[in-house]
């Protein structure tokens, strides 16, 4: 199992020493927010591109890819009526997924909530019609990048727009690319009726990230949840994609958390050969 860190937390780290902190660590993944790199990805050459990637290679680490994709933008969002800005987003999703495949990564998270909540007045299936023709305008650039977009549920308290993996499924339907799939998230299922290892069987086909975290907003092993059943079903269902560790309190320190996630979830993984 490949575990990688969302990088978000190390606010005020250079790259280098994020870099080697997690490789040191033992994470063999970070996963990047753009939004500390610079306030467009367009900010960021292809040159200052190259350097990110080589500096994490230089320590046996994989960019993964992005999430948090549009945090910290204006003018951007998914389901707007607003035609005008639903293609600027397209456009911005495009120069998204050209960064991600110049950094070496494969995935790109679509959570923002912000930038994807209903507008007043707008039904759900207006809503998924916006999306979808969002989507469907960035696939072709997605394909030729070897970048796939991963939509990701989140809780009703977060959005109103794609709370359940079965609504992401329908969105994933309407788009039907083989470039736009499910990303799961613990803290976000958790607010499902079904409990997680069967969402993770039901829907392995479409799944292709996976973030770890507690309802505390902290990372694994820092909550009530026992993640050995979720460890459990990733492993029955042959999921070989990231398990990237995405936390939202930073009150404990960067390094505890980074160290105390880690660990318990190769203790976990030690329980579940062992058993």
């Amino acid at each position: 199992m490949k575990f990688a860190l969302c990088q978000e937390l190390f606010e005020g780290w250079d790259w280098e020493r994020q870099c080697r902190f997690l490789a040191e660590t033992g994470y063999t993944g970070i996963e990047v927010a753009p939004f500390t790199l610079a306030p467009r990805i367009t900010d960021v050459s292809p040159a200052q591109r190259k350097e990110l990637r080589k500096v994490a290679a230089d320590h046996g680490l994989t960019i993964c890819g992005l999430h948090w994709l549009l945090a910290k933008t204006t003018g951007l969002h998914l389901t707007t009526f607003d035609a005008a800005i639903r293609s600027a987003t397209a456009e911005y999703l495009i120069d998204l997924g050209h960064a991600c495949a110049d950094l070496g990564g494969t995935v790109m998270v679509f959570g923002s909530p912000a930038q994807r909540s209903l507008e007043r007045g707008m039904t759900m299936q207006q809503a998924l019609d916006h999306a979808a023709e969002v989507f469907r305008t960035v696939m072709p650039v997605m394909a030729d990048r070897g970048v796939t977009i991963c939509m990701e549920p989140l809780t009703p308290q977060e959005t109103d727009f794609i709370n359940t993996c079965a609504e992401a499924a329908e969105l994933i339907a309407r788009v039907d690319h083989p470039n736009f799939r499910l990303h799961q998230d613990v803290k976000a299922m958790l607010s499902e009726a079904t409990p997680i290892p069967e969402l993770i069987e039901k829907y392995a086909a479409l799944t292709r990230h996976f973030h770890v975290n507690d309802r505390n907003l902290l990372g694994p092993g820092m909550g009530p949840t026992d993640f050995h059943p979720i460890l459990a079903a990733l492993l029955h269902t042959g999921y070989d994609g990231w398990v990237s560790v995405e936390v939202f309190d930073y009150r404990p320190g960067a390094e505890h958390i980074a160290r105390e996630s880690l660990r318990y979830l190769r203790s976990v993984l030690a329980d579940l050969s062992a058993a």
